[in-house]
Order: C-alpha cells, then sequence, then structure tokens
C-alpha cells in the first residue's frame, strides 16, 4: 500500500498545475523519404527538424511536466510522393508509451499509423497553429495527435482524465471539416482521425475509457507486488472489451487497443502461473475480438 501511495503522489506531482513548466511530449520525429528520387532532400530534414520543435516546443497542457516525466512517444512520417516542389503526400505511424510502476518495462498505449496525410511545407517557413482554426494541413495533423498523446496518456492514470484534450483534438477536426484535405471527415472512412476521437468521446463506448484506467492503473500497475490481483483486473477488463466487441464489431478503437496491446496480451497470460482454465478461456476471448490474429493468441495455449 505504501508503494502505491507514493506512486500516487508521483502522478500527482507529475500533473501539478505549479512549480516548474516544462512541455509535455518527449516525442521521436523521424522521415521515411526512401521513396521519393532524387538527391537534393536537405529540405526533408529541415521539416524533420521544424516538426520536431513544433512537438516539443509547444506546451499543449496546462499541467507541468519534469524533463525526465515527459511522455515517450514516437512519430514516424513515411513520404510516399511529392506532389509538387512543396507539397507532399504519405503516411504517419504515431506510438505512445507508459511506464508500468516499479518496472523498467513500457506499455504501448497506442500505435496507429494514419495511412492518408497530404500537406504543403515550405522551407524555413514557420510551423504556425492557433487553437480553433484551420491554416495549415500539416500543423492540424501534428496539434490532433499531440492532444491524443495527452488523451491516451491521461486516461491511463485516471478515470476519462484524457477527456479535456480528446475534446482539444475533436476541436481541430472540427475546424478542418471545411478543408479539401484527408483524413478529417466522417464519410471517408469508418478509420480516420475523425473515429478516433469520436468512439473515446461517445458516452455509449465507456467500457473504452474503463479500460484504459483499470487495465493500465489497477492492472499492470499492481503487478509488481500482486501479480495475481492486477491479472484479474486485467481479465475483468478484457471481458469488458468482449462485452463491447459483441455490440459494435466494427468499432475502430478495438482495433486500435489490439494494434496496441496484442503481444502485451500474449506476454501477460503466457506466464506459466497462469491457471491452465484461465488461460484458455482468455486465450479464446481474444480470438473472438481479434480473429485475424488468431494465430498468435495460441501462443498462450502452447505454454500451458
Amino acid at each position: 500500500m505504501t508503494r502505491i501511495k507514493t506512486f500516487l503522489v508521483t502522478v500527482l506531482c507529475v500533473f501539478s498545475l505549479t512549480g516548474m513548466q516544462a512541455q509535455e511530449l518527449n516525442c521521436m520525429v523521424n522521415l521515411n523519404t526512401q521513396k521519393i528520387e532524387g538527391s537534393d532532400k536537405k529540405i526533408f530534414q529541415t521539416l524533420q527538424s521544424a516538426i520536431y520543435e513544433f512537438v516539443n516546443s509547444r506546451k499543449w497542457s496546462t499541467f507541468n511536466f519534469k524533463q525526465e516525466e515527459r511522455i515517450e512517444c514516437t512519430m514516424m512520417i513515411t513520404i510516399n510522393s511529392r506532389l509538387g516542389a512543396d507539397e507532399f503526400s504519405g503516411s504517419m505511424n504515431v506510438v505512445i508509451r507508459r511506464p508500468v510502476y516499479n518496472t523498467a518495462y513500457n506499455t504501448v498505449l497506442l500505435n496507429t499509423i494514419d495511412k492518408n496525410i497530404q500537406f504543403k511545407y515550405v522551407e524555413y517557413q514557420p510551423l504556425d497553429y492557433s487553437e480553433g482554426t484551420y491554416s495549415s494541413n500539416l500543423t492540424s495533423i501534428l496539434a490532433y495527435y499531440s492532444y491524443t498523446i495527452l488523451g491516451f496518456y491521461l486516461d491511463s492514470f485516471t478515470p476519462s482524465g484524457g477527456s479535456p484534450y480528446f475534446e482539444k483534438a475533436q476541436d481541430v477536426v472540427n475546424a478542418a471539416q471545411s478543408s479539401s484535405d484527408p483524413g478529417w471527415k466522417a464519410f471517408e472512412s469508418d478509420k480516420n482521425r475523425y473515429w478516433i476521437v469520436n468512439n473515446y468521446l461517445n458516452a455509449a463506448n465507456s467500457e473504452l475509457r474503463d479500460f484504459a484506467y483499470k487495465y493500465h492503473r489497477l492492472g499492470l500497475d499492481m503487478m509488481y507486488d500482486k501479480v495475481d490481483q492486477g491479472r484479474n483486473v486485467t481479465s475483468e477488463e478484457l471481458e469488458l472489451l468482449q462485452k463491447l466487441y459483441n455490440a459494435k464489431p466494427n468499432l475502430y478503437a478495438l482495433q486500435l487497443i489490439f494494434d496496441a496491446k496484442r503481444d502485451e496480451f500474449v506476454n501477460i497470460y503466457a506466464d506459466q502461473r497462469v491457471a491452465p482454465m484461465e488461460k484458455t478461456n482468455i486465450s479464446n476471448l481474444l480470438k473472438e475480438i481479434d480473429p485475424a490474429n488468431s494465430s498468435k493468441y495460441q501462443a498462450i495455449l502452447d505454454s500451458k
């Protein structure tokens, strides 16, 4: 109990509204330009630096993080084509990681690929963004994912703690509705930026927010010294996801959870300390929700 109290104090300090200000994100930014022909790629080096500074130097919330407490994340941008001198298209892989209490292990909160990004960038032109407005697709995408990162991260520490930042991400979506740039509108796809925040802010999907908090805070964080108790919570939360899947099998957020957690689920239940019956039940549950990856969950049964 003392360890848990200490951890809670630490978390509260992380999200304190007083003290020295520090930006929230420690985001690694990489650009992959292998598909672009030509030797003059200096603009991409400048672009990578500009994105890094925009994401990591801007303050996205009212919270104050110490340098070592900043949120670990990655933005891997793959440029597939150069549409003009200053216009590009490609994809972006966004990964968010969260430390698990008293371990060296970082759990993945989100691992998603935005397959349809298109933007203009003039070399050395500042990347500007103003809340509530849409002036640049590039900065809107970066702002959207910065707020979404905060939403996912804070949800894992406090029940629905990320709501203000999912709402800010939704504001970015709303401001982009008048643009012709892809990825922002509901009718374009059922798996895009619009639907991520829609899924998480929709009260009818409350199981998503319950899972985010209980699985991480009462499940993974408890496993340091109370393995069985923590795993009981993760099992309960997986059953909650099963209930949501039965009601909404095509919910995009469920795919996002499994894309981030698939290997972690296997590692938790492949542990030799897990009873054979529980291995069977969880393996069947995971195969039901994530049928395209059923073969992965066989590793749980093979560990009996």
